[in-house]
This record gives structure tokens, sequence and C-alpha cells, in this order.
């Protein structure tokens, strides 16, 4: 039985940075704090932990004062750096810069349609940790539509604006604007803008079609990835469209004998956030039940 990781799942650049950065400090310093989870995957989250990382919320920032406090690739809201002024917290900054350049692109386009009385709607999952610091460039101003349900939220004879989530999946994005499109129609208002931006990541949306053709060429997919992660599960939605033999896993005491029983290939996957040595132990897993 032949076991191979895909060479193009793992961390993405900025989850990379992020915990470049904090291994780097971690060397020289006994602990560093980060706010939030540094990357939607246990099993690294707690080897960093090992390493002094100590994850607090935004409700322990207002506690802290002098002392250094590492951003995660996810971006924040402009309220979690007047709270590092206001406390004098040091802020290690590893927002992707693909999340930096969407953050200043919503509050441009916010600031831009309020000038008409119209709406921004931001695609994606609400209490996530980029959605929130997207939010927060609209003064929590914007509508976060994750589902059609959500759109009875949107008056449809205002102006519209919407982004997306970066790690959204490019077709549910258009599904979802086609909807807008059809009711921004059928209000049949003069003069209404409505401008989807396009504000995906193109390395996690360029996945999502190369995971496909790789869960093809595979008897057997084990895709690995955190429970947390919303790309985890976008992804490993895909791998099953393509091949019902497709399995999620988060650590290696998940994986299943019979799953193999009638395979000659397996393929290996994982998420933006799942590191290359969990994927690897899973590897050597699966070789020693072969």
């Amino acid at each position: 039985m032949e076991v191979t990781i895909d060479k193009y799942s793992g961390f993405c650049f900025g989850v990379v940075y992020a915990i470049q950065m904090a291994e780097d400090i971690l060397e020289k310093e006994d602990s560093l704090y980060c706010l939030g989870d540094i990357v939607h995957n246990n099993k690294e989250v707690d080897r960093l932990n090992d390493m002094g990382l100590k994850i607090i919320n935004h409700d322990d920032l207002k506690e802290l004062s002098d002392c250094k406090v590492l951003i995660r690739a996810h971006g924040e809201p402009p309220s979690t750096y007047t709270i590092a002024l206001e406390n004098n917290i040091q802020l290690l900054d590893a927002s992707c810069p693909v999340v930096l350049k969407l953050q200043h692109q919503i509050k441009e386009g916010y600031e831009d349609i309020k000038k008409i009385d119209g709406q921004v709607i931001i695609f994606g999952k609400e209490g996530h940790a980029e959605v929130t610091g997207l939010l927060g460039q609209t003064k929590n101003d914007a509508i976060i539509v994750t589902t059609v349900d959500d759109l009875e939220k949107v008056d449809f004879s205002k102006s519209i604006y919407i982004y997306s989530q970066t790690t959204k999946s490019p077709k549910a994005y258009k599904a979802i604007s086609d909807v807008i499109a059809e009711r921004v129609k059928l209000a049949r208002k003069e003069n209404v803008k409505y401008i989807v931006h396009d504000t995906l990541c193109r390395q996690v949306s360029g996945r999502e079609p190369q995971l496909k053709q790789f869960s093809k060429d595979n008897d057997v997919i084990v895709f690995v990835s955190g429970q947390k992660s919303s790309n985890g599960k976008m992804l490993y939605k895909s791998c099953k469209e393509e091949n019902v033999n497709s399995y999620f896993i988060s650590d290696v005491n998940e994986i299943k004998n019979e799953w193999f029983l009638t395979a000659s290939s397996v393929g290996i996957c994982g998420a933006t956030s799942t590191p290359r040595w969990l994927m690897e132990n899973v590897q050597n897993a699966i070789e020693n039940i072969a």
C-alpha cells in the first residue's frame, strides 16, 4: 500500500510567519502571550504551549500591562490596538498580509458606502477571529452572513458592498453573492450600488481544485485538521465530494484499520492550519498498519 502526503497541504505562509515569530521569541524568553489560538490545530498549540506560549483572550488582554503579546495571522480589530496602547502592551503583529489588505479594503469601503446610506456585508463565520477583525473595521456595523437565512438582516433597497472571509470557498462565495444580486434586482430600486469584492486568499482557494484531483488519485483519503478550522472543514468537504472513502481526523489515535482493508493507495492531506509533522505522524501510523 502506497501512502502519500499531499505536497501542497499544510501551513499557509501567514501561519508559518506567526509560528516562526513565536518560536524565535521563545528561544530567547521563557514565555510569550498570544491573543487566541495561534493556529486552529490543537496539537500544534500544545507543542507551542510546551515551549512557553500562553494563550489569552480579549478579557485577559484588558488585565495585562507592560508585556508582549503576539497577534496571530487572523488579524485583530482596532479596539485591540487601543487596549494595547492604553496598557503599555507591546504587540508583536503577525497578521497575515492578505488579511491586513482586506481589513484596509473594508475600512475604505465602509467609509465610502456610508456616504450613501449603504451596507457592508461580510460573508464568513460569525465569531471567527478573522471575521471579528474585519467587523471592527466597520465600527461593528457590517452585516455578517453565513447562510442564505442571514440575508433577512439585509435591506435590499440600499446599496451593498460584499466582502468574504479570506478562507471561504469560491463556490460558496459565488452562490451567496448570486442570491444577493437577485434580491437586489427584485427590490427594483434605482441608483443602488451592488459590488462584490474579490477578497479570497488565492493560496487557500487554489488548494480546493488541487485537492479534488488528489482525492481522485487515491483509494482512501485521510484529511488531518483541527476541529476549529473553517478552512479544514471546507477542504475536507471537497475531498469527500470526490472520494467517499475520505476520513477526517485530528490526531493519529483516530485512525481505524478497516479504512485500508482494500486500499492500494492512501492520500494524506490537511488544512492551512495543519502542521507537516502531524501529517508525517499519520503517514507513519498508516504504514505500520500496512
